[in-house]
């Protein structure tokens, strides 16, 4: 970034950004209790990488990568195999990755089950039939004795496949309702803790950034971007895209799992229950939960969060086009002033050689003053170039800095109110899960 100051005692643009960083910092360890319940592996950095600082920028400006072996790499929940883990202290039932597995598993199980009870249902049915039709024939009185005995094998082992499907069903039951249940409270707990948090970091930063507006360009300097300038403004670049990626990713991936989770839920509670009209969805907490929960962060929107980062990648785009532009002028100038000082070279020692003019013309005075002409033509274009050199330097300094102050505040007003409209949305899903769970209880002491 180019050098700027501010007058009085407001900070200058380094100071800003430093500012910043530290902000960044801790809205990153606002998924912490979120990162605990998922059981996602903390990354393992190096000294350098924890260090911080990579040409004196700030910790989360560093372009580090996270790493950790195969056995830590995770796809989907993660299962540690702990059957109990705590958050904050207090214990929650299982771990949640453990509890989705189980509950694919106990799935799979009462799926292959249910698909073996329709075959026999099948086979009971043809075999009941071609015994109806012996008995009213009086065919061969063993061959009919025969059939029966494969029907009551039949429905022997049909009793046996519906109670296994009963068990089956209990303990997907349970591990809803014990487990999976106490989790997700947790888990939306743990997510309004994080957008909070990133709602009270992003607020901060909203005050932080105010201060472009006091900064202004040193005029007197004639600086131009060095290739640090120009790497850390393609880091900055990258880094923003990173950001709007993961926050894209981040807003799908929590609305792609409350839409998987409340689908499976109303398939499993209501759609293949034996009698429907039974089944009242006010009675399950955990369906009623995951309503809410998907219906809040539907009803929440985030394209202007997104187009604010997207609006603030374009702005930086821009000063990295405008940099290279101005390095480009510079190599022009620099060839152009290192021509020159090569033919001064040369035009001295032909004046040393020859005489600077003075005396009789001769063909070797014309090509002195040919050369000298020539060298004074160069001169002027060097002048010029240097002169759009100059002028590049100064556009630069002032896209940078009108950039930053029209780019930075509308992105963190944006992200700030998105972060606050999240914080809400789950504030009222606790709410109301909070309110079920007396319900529940009112219930329990009344039966």
């Amino acid at each position: 970034m180019p050098v700027a100051v501010v007058s009085g005692k407001c900070k200058d643009l380094m100071e800003i950004i430093k500012e910043l960083d530290e902000y960044f910092l801790r809205a990153a360890d606002s998924g912490g209790m979120l990162s605990a319940l998922l059981e996602v592996p903390k990354c393992m950095f190096s000294d350098q990488q924890s260090s911080g600082k990579l040409s004196g920028y700030g910790k989360s400006l560093n372009p580090f990568m996270c790493s950790w072996n195969s056995s830590q790499r995770f796809n989907g929940f993660v299962k540690f195999g702990c059957d109990e883990m705590t958050v904050d202290g207090v214990p929650i039932p299982g771990s949640h990755g453990s509890t989705v597995e189980r509950l694919y598993e106990w799935e799979r199980k009462l799926y292959d089950e249910v698909k073996n009870a329709e075959s026999l249902k099948i086979e009971h049915e043809k075999k009941t039939e071609q015994l109806r039709k012996m008995e009213i024939k009086r065919g061969d009185y063993m061959k009919t004795e025969k059939m029966k005995k494969e029907v009551e094998k039949l429905e022997s082992r049909m009793t046996v496949s519906t109670q296994a499907i009963e068990s089956t069903s209990q303990e997907i039951i349970k591990l809803r309702e014990a487990e999976l249940y106490p989790q997700l409270v947790e888990l939306v707990k743990g997510l309004m803790s994080m957008w909070r948090s990133l709602y009270e970091s992003h607020q901060v930063q909203t005050h932080i950034v105010q201060q472009l507006k006091y900064i202004n360009i040193v005029g007197t300097s004639k600086d131009g971007t060095t290739e640090m300038h120009r790497q850390s403004t393609l880091q900055l670049e990258l880094e923003i895209q990173q950001w709007h990626t993961a926050f894209c990713n981040l807003v799908k991936s929590q609305r792609d799992y409350i839409q998987s989770l409340t689908g499976w839920l109303r398939l499993s509670l209501f759609q293949f229950s034996k009698n429907p009209a039974s089944q009242n969805k006010q009675d399950s907490a955990i369906y009623t939960l995951c309503e809410e929960w998907q219906l809040a962060i539907d009803n929440a929107p985030d394209k202007v969060a997104s187009e604010g980062i997207k609006a603030l990648l374009s702005v930086v785009h821009a000063i990295v086009v405008q940099q290279g532009d101005e390095q480009k002028q510079k190599r022009k100038s620099d060839s152009i002033f290192k021509e020159l000082e090569k033919k001064m070279t040369d035009l001295r020692s032909m004046e040393t050689k020859y005489g600077t003019g003075a005396g009789p013309l001769s063909k070797k005075m014309d090509r002195v003053l040919d050369k000298r002409a020539k060298v004074e033509a160069l001169r002027v274009k060097a002048a010029e170039e240097k002169g759009r050199y100059e002028k590049s330097v100064g556009v630069t300094r002032a896209m940078t800095l009108n950039n930053l102050q029209m780019g930075l505040p509308h992105v963190f007003q944006a992200v700030t109110g998105f972060a606050n409209v999240w914080t809400h949305a789950f504030e009222s899903v606790c709410n109301q899960a909070k309110i079920l769970e007396e319900v529940h209880d009112v219930k329990r002491l009344m039966n």
